[in-house]
C-alpha cells in the first residue's frame, strides 16, 4: 500500500492557493494515491468543500494563524512517516526541519518576513514548487509545477466560434479586484481613450469588487470611471463561466507581477481570446507568440492591443489558446504533472 500523502492547507478561507489544494487532492486521488487534507478546523471554508468532494479531512487549530501553526506541530508528531504536501508558506513553516516535506509556494515571497519564513521552510523539502518559471527563478531551489485549471461544463473540445458582430461593439470583459495592482486604472484610461476616438466601437464589462482596496484608491478608479463614461459597465462580483460566455474577449492588464494569471488561463479554457500585459508570468501561460500582449501600465500600448484584437481572427486564436490550455494548463495535464513529481520523488 503505498504512503497517504496528506495536503496541509494555507488558511481556513478559500482563495487562489485553495482552489489549487483542492486540484492537488483531485489529482492524487485520480493517480490512485491514498490523500487527505488537514486543514484549519476556524474558519472552516476550506475543510467543509474539500469534505463536501468526499475527502477525509482532519481539522486542527484556529482560529488565527499562529494557532494553526501549532496545531499542524501538534498534528504531525503522529504522522511523521507520512507525505506532507505544504500547500503554502504557513504550513511550510510550521513544519520547517521536518522531512517528507514538499513545499508548495503559490507566492513569490518579497517582504523580509515572508523571505525569512521562505529561507526557514525550503531546506529538507522532498521539492519545493513553484507555479510558473517566473516564479521558480526567484525562489531558491524550486522547480515548476504549473496551476491548472479545469474547463467549463459547456466547453466543447473545439472552443465555439466567436465571430465579429457588425452591428454590436466589440465586448471586452475585465475579472478581478478592482485595484491598482490588478491594472484596472491602465484598462479605463484605455476605455475612456478608444470611446472617444472610435465613439461605440468597444464596451467594457468590468466584473469584480474593490473589497480590501483603500479609499484614495478606490476614488482614484471612481474617477477614472467617470472619464471612461458609458462604455464601461460595472458589474460587481460575477460567476466566472457565466461572465466569460458573455464576452469577446478578456484583458488582464495587470502591473503586479502575477506568478501564474489564473484568470488567463481560464478564459484560454473557455475559448475566450485573452489580451494580457507583460506583468510576472503572464506573457508565459499565453505563450511567446501570442498576438494580444502589452507593456504594463502602458495605456496606449493596450490601447493598440485591443485594436489588433478587433482586427484579428479571434476564433483562430481561440482555438490556439485553447490548445495550449489542454497541452500544459488543463486537468489531464496537471495530473500528469503531478505523476511525474512523485516518480521523482519516489513517493
Amino acid at each position: 500500500m503505498s504512503t497517504r500523502i496528506w495536503v496541509a492547507a494555507n488558511q481556513g478561507e478559500v482563495g487562489g492557493g485553495e482552489v489549487m489544494l483542492h486540484h492537488i487532492a483531485t489529482a492524487l486521488r485520480e493517480l490512485g494515491r491514498d490523500v487527505a487534507v488537514v486543514a484549519p478546523a476556524v474558519p472552516a471554508e476550506t475543510a467543509d468543500r474539500l469534505a463536501a468532494d468526499g475527502f477525509t479531512v482532519e481539522r486542527v487549530g484556529g482560529p488565527g494563524r499562529a494557532g494553526y501553526m501549532r496545531a499542524l506541530r501538534r498534528w504531525h508528531r503522529a504522522h511523521r512517516d507520512e507525505v506532507v504536501w505544504c500547500n503554502g508558506l504557513l504550513p511550510a513553516t510550521a513544519l520547517a526541519g521536518r522531512g517528507r516535506r514538499i513545499v508548495h509556494l503559490h507566492q513569490v515571497p518579497e517582504k523580509p518576513q515572508l523571505r525569512a519564513f521562505s529561507a526557514v521552510a525550503r531546506p529538507g523539502a522532498l521539492a519545493v514548487l513553484a507555479p510558473s518559471r517566473f516564479a521558480a527563478e526567484r525562489i531558491t531551489g524550486a522547480r515548476v509545477l504549473p496551476n491548472w485549471v479545469p474547463a467549463p461544463t459547456d466547453t466543447p473540445d473545439a472552443p465555439r466560434s466567436r465571430p465579429s458582430v457588425p452591428e454590436r461593439p466589440l465586448q471586452v470583459g475585465f475579472l478581478g479586484r478592482l485595484s491598482e495592482d490588478k491594472g484596472v486604472l491602465t484598462l479605463l484610461e484605455a476605455a475612456a481613450r478608444l470611446d472617444q476616438e472610435t465613439p461605440g466601437a468597444f464596451r467594457f464589462l468590468i466584473a469584480g469588487e474593490s473589497r480590501f482596496v483603500p479609499a484614495p484608491e478606490q476614488a482614484r478608479i471612481g474617477e477614472a470611471l467617470a472619464r471612461a463614461g458609458g462604455a464601461v459597465e460595472l458589474l460587481g462580483w460575477q460567476d466566472t463561466t457565466a461572465f466569460l460566455s458573455r464576452v469577446d474577449l478578456l484583458v488582464v492588464p495587470s502591473q503586479w507581477a502575477e506568478v501564474f494569471g489564473l484568470v488567463s488561463a481560464e478564459a484560454m479554457a473557455a475559448g475566450v481570446p485573452v489580451v494580457v500585459s507583460d506583468a510576472g508570468a503572464l506573457p508565459e501561460v499565453v505563450g511567446p507568440d501570442h498576438p494580444l500582449t502589452f507593456v504594463q501600465r502602458d495605456v496606449a500600448g493596450l490601447v493598440a492591443a485591443l485594436r489588433r484584437a478587433a482586427e484579428v481572427d479571434r476564433p483562430a486564436l481561440a482555438r490556439a489558446q485553447h490548445e495550449r490550455w489542454r497541452e500544459r494548463f488543463s486537468p489531464e495535464a496537471g495530473r500528469a504533472a503531478v505523476a511525474v513529481l512523485l516518480e521523482d520523488l519516489h513517493i
